[in-house]
């Protein structure tokens, strides 16, 4: 029997590797586990394994297995995997609610000669809330729904935060409503999700450089950048659920992206009420949102209640300079633990960040850095575009002819010239941002974790950032991707994919097959990105440049038809 991977490679039905990718194979139905479980069919699979409808041949109860294969040779790294599995499951076992699946047991058993490492749980009868959704067709769910969703769920919540257990991966399809009741019940605990994939422990579908902790959209930036995760965290993905449930659109299409804000009053229209409280939980800052679940149900049972923080500064009454630095540094500390940079809110590039300087309050600006101040005005402008007041700053003092100025405008005038060209392609801030400091950080791993200063000492750093965006720009217009397709970059995703499987499958693209599409997108991205590695993409960067080139190859053909 013919077997295929998620890349569809072709392998034998009795292989239980990839014999291309090495990605793990689906179990067969009526294979026997551990003389024990025996497989009834595959539920879905993830970034990190599979999971699996079993019947256990000993109690006659059906079961879930989720299984997770690490793709290693070296014995202390199949030791380190096998430790950080069981660590998880002991997480699985002290859980212990009504509307959490509960756990059977932890297996490690050998398939083909290797490793395989299975989590036992029970079946939950009933649909996710994304197939629920999609059942509806297109008839949403109504606003006295999710607030009965969210009373039943965030109590779940609460007693997971304060079993230390942050769940890191709640979506539609992490919910199911079970059939007995009706009442949610909260899967998937993605244990693995905390691996280092980079460090080869285990594979993931996804393919990236670093593990993604949460699903793209759901997930906030402190998850998908830094790696952290808070109770606040989990919060701000359930309301993201709910907004897609109240919608029926997938969280690129709710958010704006280039202003980084949600579209409230267009495609979000709720009641006020629901609004304040979901506004809060998607706070850009963990700190701005609830701090527990149990504040946001008593916010939701008591709407009048509820102050939303707002994170995002949209007026300044006041401009104030300091005219030297000793006064500056005195303002400074005065107002330290009041200031926050702006590159916490914005895809900033690396280098650009210590240069922009938030607003204290709403008040007032300090800007410190004597002697840049053409770079600091360009940086400002670059900025100004992204809802942020526009502010005039003070004309460099006499000295406005020393090589310091001259080489911050210089540098002033080619961060304008890049801003400018990336606008005018319309490729998105976020994605172009992500995507240069990526290969920035490829080549310099040693700076990784902080930003690049204004000084001397940075400069070739910062010369060799500009080349590579350069670069990037480049290649994107080498690219020949059309506007449309262009601006879609950074919300690409595995959906996109599967419809255009569905579409060669089904003749929509003629003779096109979607292993043609796969060999004409590779041949395209690895002439342009050679130093890529084959099938293990980053999605949130290179992955969104294939995904381009393969959407422009089925326009072509879809405008041809």
């Amino acid at each position: 029997m013919a077997v295929y991977c998620s890349k569809q490679h072709l392998n034998q039905g009795n292989n239980r590797f990839c014999t291309q990718c090495g990605e793990p194979l689906p179990l067969s139905p009526q294979q026997m586990i551990d003389k024990r479980y025996q497989i009834v069919r595959m539920l879905g699979q993830g970034g990190f394994g599979r999971s699996y409808l079993a019947s256990d041949t000993q109690s006659q109860q059906k079961c879930v297995l989720k299984e997770f294969a690490p793709q290693v040779e070296a014995k202390q790294d199949l030791q380190k995997a096998k430790e950080l599995f069981e660590r998880e499951a002991s997480v699985l076992k002290q859980l212990q609610h009504p509307q959490i699946p509960r756990f059977h047991s932890s297996l490690q058993v050998q398939v083909s000669n290797k490793d395989l490492f299975i989590l036992v749980q029970d079946y939950i009868e009933g649909d996710n809330y994304l197939d629920l959704l999609e059942q509806r067709q297109g008839k949403n769910f109504s606003e006295e729904e999710v607030v009965k969703l969210l009373q039943q769920i965030l109590p779940v919540l609460s007693y997971i935060h304060s079993q230390k257990v942050i769940h890191r991966d709640i979506s539609p399809d992490n919910l199911i409503r079970r059939s007995s009741d009706n009442k949610p019940v909260l899967i998937d605990f993605g244990g693995v999700k905390q691996l280092p994939a980079s460090k080869g422990f285990w594979f993931t579908q996804l393919g990236g450089n670093r593990t993604l902790l949460g699903k793209k959209g759901y997930a906030p930036e402190e998850q998908l950048r830094q790696g952290k995760a808070f109770p606040s965290s989990d919060l701000y993905s359930l309301a993201v659920t709910v907004l897609v449930l109240l919608t029926g659109k997938e969280p690129q299409k709710l958010y704006d992206s280039y202003h980084g804000t949600w579209r409230w009053g267009e495609e979000i229209k709720v009641n006020s009420n629901l609004e304040a409280v979901l506004k809060k939980m998607l706070a850009y800052k963990p700190s701005d949102r609830y701090q527990s679940a149990d504040e946001a149900l008593k916010d939701l049972k008591s709407p009048s209640a509820v102050k939303t923080a707002n994170p995002y500064i949209t007026k300044l009454r006041t401009m104030v300079v300091s005219p030297g630095q000793k006064r500056a540094n005195a303002i400074v500390s005065k107002f330290h633990n009041r200031t926050q940079v702006i590159a916490q809110k914005l895809p900033l590039p690396v280098w650009l960040r210590p240069f922009a300087m938030s607003m204290i309050g709403t008040t007032i600006v300090i800007l410190t850095f004597a002697g840049t101040w053409a770079l600091v005005n360009a940086v400002v402008r670059s900025v100004s575009s992204i809802s942020l007041p526009k502010v005039s700053l003070p004309s460099l003092p006499d000295s406005s002819n020393s090589p310091s100025k001259s080489s911050a405008s210089k540098e002033a005038r080619r961060i304008s010239l890049l801003l400018n060209r990336r606008q005018q392609l319309e490729i998105p801030e976020g994605f172009f941002n992500r995507t240069a400091n990526e290969i920035f950080y490829t080549k310099y791993p040693e700076v990784k974790g902080r930003s690049l200063t204004s000084n001397s000492e940075d400069a070739a750093l910062r010369q060799d950032w500009f080349v590579m965006a350069e670069d990037l720009l480049n290649k994107l217009e080498q690219a020949k991707l059309s506007k449309e397709i262009r601006r879609q970059l950074g919300n690409y995703s595995a959906k996109d994919y599967q419809n255009w499987k569905r579409q060669a499958a089904s003749g929509k693209l003629g003779n096109y097959s979607i292993e043609k599409l796969n060999q004409q997108t590779n041949q395209i991205f690895y002439k342009l990105f050679p130093e890529q590695p084959r099938n293990r993409l980053n999605q949130a960067t290179f992955g969104q440049i294939w995904y381009a080139i393969a959407a422009q190859q089925v326009s072509k053909l879809e405008s041809t038809r």
